[in-house]
Order: structure tokens, then C-alpha cells, then sequence
């Protein structure tokens, strides 16, 4: 009879497990650089400015629709009353906006693709 090893995993390797692998700024760059056939501080000045453009007009109270892909908008969070969890002293937390992204149907539907099969040989 075969054992089965049941280690237990780590935060890091059960998110890589349940979620894939998560892609920071400078891979984005990499990827843009590569797919639009720019140099790298070229992507990264692409990159940034695009995050700098969505983060103005959120700030000014506009919403940022991208067609398939989705919309970025900021949602108001009212004043509410908590209570500080070392003490119990109840407290106001300030009203705050919150920035949302909202998927859209072309990314949906990307994400929730079937993988491509492998080709014979790969």
C-alpha cells in the first residue's frame, strides 16, 4: 500500500496552489516591454504612467472604464463607530473612499477560458 505525504503547506505555496502565481509592477513591465516590442524603461514609464493616469481621475471623482477589461470607480464608506480591540473603548473611524475595480465581461470571460491543450510533443 502506497503512503501519501500530507505535509501541511505554507501561506506562500497555498496561494501559489489556489490562486497562481502572483505578478508584481516590474514582471507587468516585462510583459508589456516584450508583447509591444518597447525597451523596459520604456514599459515600466508605460506602466506607471497608466497607474498614475487611473489614480488622477479616481482622485478627481471620475470613473475609469476600460472596455473589456473593466471599470475602476471609488466607492464612499461612511463614519462608523468601533471599538479599540486592546481596550474596548469605543471610538469613530472616520468616513473614507474606497477605490473598487469592477471586472468586466472580456476579462470574465479570459479568466474563465479553458487552458489551450498542449500540443503533441510539448
Amino acid at each position: 500500500m502506497a503512503t501519501i505525504n500530507r505535509r501541511r503547506l505554507d501561506d506562500t505555496e497555498r496561494a501559489t496552489t489556489m490562486r497562481g502565481r502572483t505578478v508584481n509592477k516590474n514582471e507587468l513591465a516585462d510583459s508589456v516591454a516584450m508583447v509591444a516590442s518597447l525597451k523596459k524603461s520604456e514599459a515600466e514609464t508605460a506602466v506607471d504612467a497608466m497607474f498614475d493616469a487611473i489614480a488622477a481621475a479616481l482622485k478627481k471623482g471620475d470613473e475609469v472604464r476600460i472596455a473589456g477589461f473593466g471599470t475602476f470607480h471609488v466607492s464612499e464608506r461612511a463614519a462608523t463607530e468601533g471599538r479599540n480591540p486592546r481596550t474596548g473603548e469605543k471610538m469613530m473611524i472616520a468616513a473614507s473612499k474606497q477605490p473598487k475595480f469592477r471586472a468586466g465581461k472580456g476579462l470574465k470571460d479570459t479568466v474563465n477560458a479553458a487552458p489551450a491543450p498542449l500540443a503533441a510533443g510539448d
